[in-house]
């Protein structure tokens, strides 16, 4: 019977994207499983944690404006002030905007988040349990974009066997229209409870924390919202919130600069 030939592919598709949605599913349970400990996140963590490492390389900058060692003009421009960097990742952005002193501040921060300090940062966060590994990122979001993927293209399978002309397939008169639909609303129910335990049970992954991170992100903010007017707090949110939070208009206007000539991951 021709209608089989389309349930094959049918059961094939369902199967292969249930399969690996529940397979991340079960990475990401490991993840979440790993532990995290009990310790206070710095800046630099939690800047990670909520954005990446361009927001590490965001947080960087707007640290030392603050301080008065690097100039962030509203032109766009970095210019150096204090050539000592206190750390290493401040260290990467002196050396990104070059022996001159002066830079566009597009190119330093895409060079400080690709620098060394910060992939060790997150190679630490991660062997700590509070990152998501690079390969587990967005793979459980990425699944249930393959699960409905699948249901649409099962239900397409069974519409095509259903509505086939008589004359295209002669023995389609053999097996019942209502018996052809039975047949392919197993995967269909297959993928579409996927996608319901999935809302259900899955739990919100971040690109970048791991639940134990997200505690941890969470508990920051909170401290952070008690110590208004606090330096470290204000720092914190922007960790946390990215340059929207920034109140000064001046290092907004900079970094509203930052998409010419370079292209970089979004807050």
């Amino acid at each position: 019977m021709f209608w089989v030939l389309l349930l094959l592919p049918a059961w094939v598709v369902a199967g292969v994207a249930c399969t690996r949605l529940c397979l991340a599913a079960v990475r990401a349970a490991a993840v979440d499983t790993a532990p995290g400990g009990r310790r206070d996140l710095t800046l630099y963590e939690a800047a990670f944690l909520s954005g990446g490492p361009a927001r590490v390389a965001d947080l960087t900058l707007v640290s030392m404006a603050r301080q008065r060692r690097l100039l962030l003009a509203h032109t766009g421009w970095a210019t150096v002030v204090d050539p000592r960097g206190r750390d290493d990742i401040e260290r990467s952005v002196i050396g990104a905007i070059g022996p001159e002193g002066q830079s566009p501040i597009a190119p330093v921060r895409t060079a400080t988040a690709a620098a060394d300090p910060v992939r060790g940062l997150a190679d630490g966060l991660v062997r700590a349990g509070l990152a998501v590994p690079d390969g587990s990122r967005t793979t459980v979001a990425a699944g249930i974009r393959q699960v409905r993927l699948a249901a649409l293209v099962v239900l397409a399978l069974g519409v095509t066997a259903l509505l086939a002309p008589a004359g295209l397939l002669p023995t389609a008169a053999e097996t019942p229209r209502p018996l052809i639909a039975l047949w392919f609303a197993l995967p269909l129910t297959l993928t579409l409870s996927c996608l319901i335990i999935a809302r259900i049970e899955v739990h919100p992954y971040s690109r970048w924390a791991s639940p134990a991170g997200q505690r941890l992100l969470g508990a920051l903010t909170r401290r952070s919202a008690r110590s208004t007017g606090d330096d470290h707090a204000y720092l914190a949110t922007v960790a946390v919130h990215g340059i929207r939070a920034v109140g000064e208009p001046d290092l907004r206007a900079a970094f509203a600069h930052r998409a010419h000539g370079a292209q970089y991951v979004r807050d």
